[in-house]
């Protein structure tokens, strides 16, 4: 008498069917290297968010690279910033230009923006400068910029041109910005401040949230 072959159920569903099996998301880099080049400019950046702060700025702007180092070091961001720029013309472009390959780069570096906390906040002092960050990785560019400064310069970099790196990264992005100043008196205290404070929430922000999967938002995408 021939046995009966058994046939194995533990790759077939009740229909006798084998189940199709998903392939699990593709996850963000979590890292970019951009490059933007004009002939006004040409800047590279090289960006990890799951970073340790090692930040290493050349732009020809030596406060812009202080601010840039002090950005990656208490953001936990990997950085890395090449630049150059018309300097003898002005800063402006240089500084603006770095910007938004940095908002490049973040962009990037996020994807699709799933799985991340998307909203971050921090309130940094530095001596008499207390400056908050309010971020939101909504795929939305706007930016709310309350940080007067009533000195033009510290050394020989424009206190004006803060805003236009804030506004050149909070467009590239596509987040809402919002850093408003409590108190201040010394322009490189503020500044500095600012970088800071926007670092902290930046690193909130693009944080990885476990309990969450895909993006947070009830349009099911922040793009």
């Amino acid at each position: 008498m021939q046995r009966k072959r058994k046939t194995s159920l533990r790759n077939q569903d009740k229909t006798g069917a084998r189940p199709v099996v998903q392939p699990a998301p593709a996850e963000a880099k979590r890292s970019a290297e951009v490059e933007r080049k004009t002939r006004e400019t040409s800047v590279a950046v090289a960006l990890k968010l799951d970073g340790t702060g090692r930040g290493e700025a050349r732009t020809g702007v030596p406060f812009l690279d202080h601010m840039l180092e002090s950005f990656a070091r208490h953001g936990f961001f990997d950085l890395k910033v090449e630049a150059k720029g018309d300097l003898h013309v002005d800063d402006h472009h240089t500084v603006e230009d770095v910007g938004m390959v940095l908002g490049r780069a973040f962009r990037e570096a996020l994807g699709d923006r799933a799985g991340i906390k998307r909203f971050g906040e921090a309130t940094v002092p530095l001596d008499e400068a207390v400056c908050t960050a309010i971020v939101d990785l909504s795929g939305r560019a706007y930016l709310g910029y309350n940080v007067p400064i009533s000195q033009e310069r510290v050394g020989n970099f424009q206190t004006a041109l803060v805003h236009d790196f804030m506004k050149a990264l909070t467009d590239e992005v596509g987040m809402n910005l919002h850093l408003n100043l409590a108190s201040g008196r010394n322009p490189h205290h503020i500044i500095e401040a600012t970088f800071k404070a926007l670092a902290r929430a930046m690193d909130h922000a693009t944080g990885r949230e476990p309990r969450l999967s895909g993006v947070l938002s009830t349009k099911g995408t922040l793009s």
